[in-house]
């Protein structure tokens, strides 16, 4: 047990008050508290100097009587190995010795948890070099909860309390290089028309077409006699019909019509809207309470909320008519991402939409290469794999993909794989065009080993996962996260049966899988301050997709497979294995929200670059970003770090 403090150490602090508060108010969550809140913890601290080495304090002390900040130095954190969680069969796993541990540095403290529960901690803390920490009593500890709502709000949520402050400053910024303008996340309720035109199904088109005109608006919902929405027509479905000289002005409007129309809820926010129209094309949707029409929305409604309009640019991608044209409108993507960012919208969102509009893109290079090089006579469905196959692609992306026909035998195969050849490769060479770079792996579809019949697809995951080579788990890591992106389903549905069947099968597949996926290591905390690296100026920093996000995807998917979860998406994955009951919930949202940072943060520096006229990079240097996003940032790699101990324990690594 450490050494009781004694009055110097008080007296240290006293000659320094307002040195401390300085200190102090530059970090989370002291800079948000009142001063005299500030203070008032000041005067109750102890100034305590730990050589390194030595013990600060360990569950053997008994239930934690003193909470400690670090004012200068670093502090190492293990926990006994014993502790861990669920494996992926649900059985508890464990190991001998500690864990890899974590370091803290200035302003960080410890141990909360343990003083808010009146327990011991249930880890262990060493100084790792000569350190200073400023100690407060656990009643003073107690007493600065009840005073300060920040401090509360902190100590009981860590850095996810910090979240809304950051998401804030990235709204500040992003709207400083976009414009400001109104946020995304209002509902549909406070931005539909109340008042909707609507119809019965056999109402004349042309009464229909007047009530449009007479109210000014775009559409008019078709309706039964319980006003549920059955169809909708648009003055996009009129010119339609007139070009096509179909119309016939005398015919129900239900003949005309698009069935089956799209809709939200009132308390769906503006952004789902917007994926949703970007999605299907459309100008309106309809919005409904317990099935009954209650108002719509429409793409005019929506370009109020932005500057650049998100549905008309998927609209003018999808109609693009050469691939520089189409190259034109992906430069836009950036603005559009600019926008999303100043409004608000959710990181992982932000990510949807980029996905959603290179998906866009990839439809119209494919249309444009099967008018240039002429159909192959051979029906096929194009597979986007990795960040493409998970939905979570950012400005900075290449390509990984391939395609997938029937065919009975092996020369059939050959045969129809070669007549694939020139479309595949002009579709590569068509998106590398437009901003979607060729795969240095050549993980593309132009690759004949990746332009496959179903059946020689099954062989390929069978032998993957029966041979798990180096090489093989390479191609698992981005190949096994697939969805089918363009054509008819040609046996994907069974494809992907097969393949959760096959490695949930596989223990042993699954054991290297996680070896692979422990290969990337988040950076621990402070490390970077103790050992001169990242986050010192001058440093060449370190790679957010590689270090902090990699180690989230890898070891969702190993989960996920394991526990036959067809989910590809990283946040989708860690949700469903909370559903089932192989990570807890609470962990689950750590993780999620950690996660959502950091493809934030990930955005933002991207943003940055482009604006700054330079090329978007994964690389950032820690010692560049303020407090706040250094705080919540070693917390998002410590929960990164945790859910690789779980990987490891599971696996017995």
């Amino acid at each position: 047990m450490p050494a009781r403090p004694d009055a110097a150490d008080r007296d240290a602090v006293n000659q320094n008050v307002q040195g401390l508060m300085r200190f102090l108010r530059e970090y989370p969550p002291f800079d948000q508290m009142e001063p005299a809140h500030v203070r008032r913890l000041v005067e109750r601290m102890r100034l305590r100097f730990f050589e390194a080495g030595q013990e600060i304090a360990s569950p053997g002390d008994g239930p934690a009587g003193a909470w400690y900040l670090v004012r200068q130095g670093a502090v190492e954190g293990r926990r006994p190995r014993a502790q861990a969680g669920l494996g992926a069969a649900g059985k508890a796993a464990s190991g001998p010795g500690e864990d890899d541990g974590f370091v803290l540095g200035p302003a960080d403290a410890f141990p909360v948890a343990a003083l808010l529960e009146h327990r011991p901690t249930r880890t262990r803390y060493r100084a790792l070099q000569d350190t200073f920490c400023l100690q407060v009593d656990r009643p003073d500890f107690v007493e600065a909860l009840e005073r300060s709502e920040p401090f509360r709000a902190f100590a009981l949520r860590g850095a996810g309390s910090l979240l809304g402050r950051l998401h804030q400053r990235t709204r500040q910024e992003a709207a400083a290089v976009q414009g400001d303008g109104y946020v995304f996340d209002q509902a549909l309720a406070a931005i539909m028309a109340r008042d909707p035109v609507a119809c019965a199904p056999d109402l004349p088109l042309s009464r229909a077409v007047r009530r449009m005109h007479e109210r000014r608006v775009g559409s008019i919902v078709v309706t039964d006699e319980g006003r549920r929405p059955v169809g909708i027509f648009t003055l996009r479905d009129l010119r339609r019909e007139v070009a096509g000289a179909a119309a016939g002005l005398d015919a129900p409007i239900g003949t005309y019509m698009t069935r089956d129309p799209v809709c939200l809820p009132p308390d769906a926010m503006a952004f789902e809207a917007i994926l949703l129209m970007a999605r299907h094309r459309i100008g309106h949707l309809c919005v409904v309470q317990d099935g009954v029409l209650a108002g719509v929305v429409s793409e005019r409604d929506l370009f109020a909320l932005q500057r650049i309009g998100v549905v008309h640019l998927a609209r003018a991608m999808r109609q693009a008519g050469d691939v520089e044209s189409l190259a034109g409108l992906r430069a836009d993507l950036a603005r559009a991402v600019s926008g999303m960012l100043a409004h608000g919208v959710d990181a992982l969102q932000v990510l949807r939409l980029i996905a959603q509009m290179n998906d866009h893109a990839t439809h119209r290079v494919i249309e444009l290469a099967l008018r240039d090089v002429g159909d192959p006579g051979v029906p096929f469905s194009w597979l986007a794999f990795g960040s493409e196959g998970r939905r979570e692609q950012t400005l900075l992306t290449d390509q990984d993909n391939g395609m997938l026909f029937q065919a009975e035998t092996d020369a059939e195969a050959r045969d129809r794989r070669e007549a694939l050849r020139p479309l595949a490769e002009a579709v590569n060479q068509g998106l590398d065009r437009c901003g979607l770079p060729l795969c240095r792996g050549n993980v593309m579809a132009g690759n004949p080993a990746l332009r496959l019949s179903v059946r020689e697809w099954e062989r390929w995951f069978a032998d993957i996962i029966r041979r798990p080579t180096p090489e093989h788990l390479l191609q698992a890591v981005i190949c096994f996260d697939l969805r089918l992106l363009w054509g008819e389903d040609n046996g994907f549905e069974s494809l992907s049966r097969f393949l959760m069947d096959q490695v949930a099968d596989s223990p042993q597949f699954q054991r290297m899988l996680a070896e692979t996926a422990l290969r990337n290591q988040p950076p621990s905390g402070g490390l970077f301050e103790i050992a001169g690296g990242a986050w010192k100026a001058g440093a060449s920093g370190f790679d957010l997709k590689t270090q902090a996000l990699t180690p989230f995807v890898d070891a969702a998917r190993v989960f996920a497979l394991a526990s036959g979860i067809a989910e590809t998406s990283t946040a989708g994955r860690l949700r469903a294995l909370a559903e089932r009951g192989v990570l807890s919930e609470r962990d689950v949202g750590a993780y999620v929200e950690s996660y959502r940072y950091l493809q934030l943060l990930r955005l933002r520096q991207h943003q940055a670059r482009i604006h700054a006229g330079e090329s978007a990079s994964n690389h950032i240097l820690p010692g560049s970003l303020n407090a706040l996003d250094r705080r919540i940032l070693r917390e998002a790699l410590r929960q990164a770090a945790d859910l690789q101990k779980l990987l490891r324990y599971s696996y017995r690594l």
